[in-house]
């Protein structure tokens, strides 16, 4: 998987695309919060209440999208502080990929470069069959 994620991502610019910052919120965890608030200068209370509230899974997420910090030019406004989810998107080099299946599954939808990728491990899989 990190031969078909670095691949990819050696032809994908997202800043042609952010459909992920477009269509979907990250979970932000605490430390994220802290870290966001204080680039901000804001109290965690008052960031979290501005800008967050709680999903059905008891996890911090925007209260809107598109993502509020997503600039006009796809860019993020916070970019070097931005939550982890969001640096670790789309997940597709994990080492432990297997774990999270239905998660890349779901962003098949949202991000074309986890669709390429997907795609490309299913050629794979298909020319190994063959050659067995």
């Amino acid at each position: 998987m990190q031969e078909l994620h670095d691949d990819e991502f050696s032809r994908t610019d997202c800043l042609e695309c952010a459909n992920c910052c477009k269509t979907t919120s990250p979970i932000f965890t605490d430390k994220d919060v802290e870290r966001i608030a204080k680039h901000f200068k804001m109290k965690v209370y008052d960031f979290t209440t501005q800008f967050l509230k709680v999903d059905e899974d008891i996890f911090f997420v925007l209260k809107q999208v598109p993502c509020t910090f997503l600039d006009e030019d796809n860019s993020c406004s916070i970019y070097d502080v931005r939550p982890k989810a969001c640096r670790e998107y789309p997940h597709t080099n994990r080492k432990k990929i297997h774990k999270i299946s239905n998660l890349t599954l779901n962003n098949i939808a949202i991000c074309p470069a986890v669709f390429n990728i997907v795609e490309e491990m299913k050629k794979r899989i298909q020319t190994t069959k063959r050659e067995i």
